[in-house]
C-alpha cells in the first residue's frame, strides 16, 4: 500500500475531488493514520504536533461519512476559543462548497460574540454539523433549541487548552447529553495527567496514535537573544533589521505588555496588529479578519492566541517573553514551519529562563546562541560557556593565590607586588590548562 497517497485512505470520491482542490499531495502522518479508524466509527486520541494537519484529520473522513437523508445533528465539534472555533468553521464552509453540497450538508457555528437572538433564529432549522465553544452550545442545548443526543461523532480539539480553560466540566455536561456509543475524538498537542483522568471515563481502551515527531520541525530554527539591558522594544527593532519576515507573531506573557509593545512598535514605524483576550468580541473578529488578510507583517499576541488562530506563512515567531512551562514553548513556535515550510523561533532570554531552556535542550531542541550587529546575526556564546569561564576563572585566581610566595617582611608596596606575581601564575595556569584540552 503506498501511504503516501490520499487514494488509498477509502474516502469517497466527492472528497478526493476535495483533496485535489485543496491541492493537497500527500496525507501527513496523522491524517494517514487517523482517517481510517475515523472512517471505521472508532474512537480515537491524536497527540500530534501543532501544524501537522489535525483538522483535516478528522474533517475529511467525518464530512465523508454524513448521512444526506438526515436531517439532524451528526456531528458536533468543541473548540476552546472564538477563533479556532470559527477556523474550523470556515474550512467546513470551503470543504462544503468545493464538494458542491452547500443545499446539502448544513452547518452552524456557535460561539460568544454573535447575535444570541439570532443564533437561536437559525437552529430552527436543524443542522447536521455544530461548530463552538462548549460553553456556548451547552447554552443552546439548556436553552432547548438544539438537541445533541442524535450526533454520532464528538470531537474535543486542542484538548489540554480545554483544560487550562477550565472548559474540562462542559464538555462533561455535553458527553452526558449524547449517545453513550458516540464516536469521541479527541485531538491535542500533549496530554497532561489530569486529562487522562478524563478520558478514561468516556473512553475505554481507545485508539491511541501518537506522532513522535520531536519538539520542532527539523525546518525550525531556534534562536536564543540574551536580553541584556536593552528595553523589549529596541530588542524587536534590532531583530526587524535582521529577519524581514513575511509575517512574524510575537508572543508576550500578558496583554498589558502585549498592548504597551504593539504602541511602541507602531510608532516606531512596524506593520503591527494586537491580538489578546482582553479585547472585545467586535475588536478581536475585525484583528482575526485583518491577519487573515495579511494586513500586518508583526502580530503582537498572547498565549490564547497561539493556540486560537492558525495564521499561513507565519514566517517567524518571536518569544519576547518566554513562557515558563515547555508546552507553551512548542505551542508558540509551532505557529511557524508549518507544512514543510521552514521557520524561525527567536526568543530574548535572561538568567530567569535558563531552567526551562535547559529543558528544552534535554527534549532535543537545538539552540543558536545570538546576537544583531549591523543588521545581521552573529553567533554569540553559550551560557554554560560563559558559566564554564567564570567558574575556570574563580578557580584559577584561587590556585594562583596558593602559589604566590608570602613576603617574610611586609614592606611598601607588597600587596601590589603580590597581585603582579598571582597575575603572572594565573596566565601560566591558563596556558597550561588550554595545552591539557588540545
Amino acid at each position: 500500500m503506498d501511504e503516501n497517497n490520499f487514494n488509498k485512505l477509502a474516502l469517497n470520491e466527492t472528497i478526493q475531488k476535495v483533496i485535489h482542490q485543496l491541492y493537497f499531495k500527500h496525507p501527513t502522518e496523522i491524517q494517514r493514520k487517523a482517517i481510517p479508524h475515523i472512517l471505521a466509527g472508532k474512537s480515537m486520541i491524536g497527540e500530534s504536533q501543532t501544524g501537522s494537519g489535525k483538522t483535516h484529520a478528522y474533517l475529511l473522513p467525518l464530512l465523508n461519512k454524513m448521512d444526506e437523508t438526515k436531517a439532524e445533528v451528526q456531528v458536533i465539534i468543541t473548540a476552546p476559543t472564538r477563533e479556532l472555533s470559527m477556523q474550523i468553521f470556515e474550512e467546513i464552509k470551503t470543504i462544503t462548497k468545493l464538494a458542491k453540497k452547500e443545499q446539502i450538508w448544513t452547518s452552524r457555528l456557535i460561539v460568544g460574540g454573535l447575535d444570541r437572538k439570532r443564533m437561536i433564529k437559525q437552529l430552527e432549522k436543524t443542522p447536521q454539523i455544530v461548530v463552538g465553544t462548549p460553553g456556548r452550545i451547552l447554552d443552546m442545548v439548556n436553552e432547548g433549541v438544539l438537541s445533541i443526543y442524535s450526533a454520532t461523532s464528538f470531537v474535543i480539539d486542542e484538548a489540554d487548552l480545554m483544560l487550562d480553560l477550565r472548559f474540562i466540566d462542559t464538555i462533561d455536561e455535553l458527553l452526558v447529553r449524547s449517545k453513550k456509543d458516540v464516536q469521541i475524538l479527541v485531538f491535542s498537542a500533549t496530554f497532561p495527567q489530569q486529562l487522562q483522568h478524563f478520558l478514561k471515563k468516556y473512553l475505554q481502551q481507545p485508539t491511541h496514535i501518537k506522532i513522535q515527531n520531536g519538539l520542532s520541525p527539523e525546518s525550525m530554527k531556534h534562536r536564543l537573544v540574551e536580553k541584556k539591558h536593552q528595553d523589549l522594544a529596541g530588542k524587536v527593532m534590532d531583530i526587524s533589521k535582521a529577519i524581514q519576515p513575511y509575517v512574524a507573531l510575537l508572543f508576550t506573557n500578558s496583554k498589558e505588555t502585549a498592548d504597551e509593545l504593539g504602541d511602541i512598535l507602531s510608532a516606531k514605524g512596524l506593520n503591527v496588529g494586537v491580538l489578546h483576550g482582553g479585547l472585545s468580541s467586535r475588536e478581536r473578529k475585525r484583528m482575526v479578519k485583518a491577519i487573515h488578510d495579511l494586513r500586518y507583517e508583526y502580530i503582537v499576541a498572547t498565549d490564547l492566541a497561539s493556540r486560537g488562530i492558525d495564521i499561513k506563512g507565519a514566517s517567524h515567531v518571536i518569544n519576547v517573553e518566554l513562557p515558563k512551562e515547555i508546552e507553551f514553548y512548542i505551542h508558540r513556535v509551532g505557529r511557524t514551519a508549518r507544512a514543510g515550510l521552514e521557520g524561525t523561533a527567536i526568543s530574548f532570554f535572561t538568567e530567569a529562563d535558563i531552567p526551562l531552556i535547559d529543558e528544552l535542550e534535554k527534549k532535543g531542541i537545538t539552540f543558536i546562541y545570538s546576537d544583531i550587529k549591523n543588521g545581521e546575526w552573529i553567533e554569540s556564546n553559550h551560557y554554560n560557556k560563559r558559566e564554564r569561564r567564570k567558574d575556570l576563572t574563580t578557580t584559577l585566581d584561587r590556585e594562583a593565590w596558593k602559589r604566590v610566595k608570602k613576603p617574610k617582611k611586609v614592606k611598601p608596596g607588597y600587596k601590589k607586588r603580590m597581585k603582579q606575581q598571582q597575575e603572572r601564575i594565573k596566565r601560566q595556569l591558563k596556558k597550561e590548562s588550554r595545552q591539557k584540552r588540545t
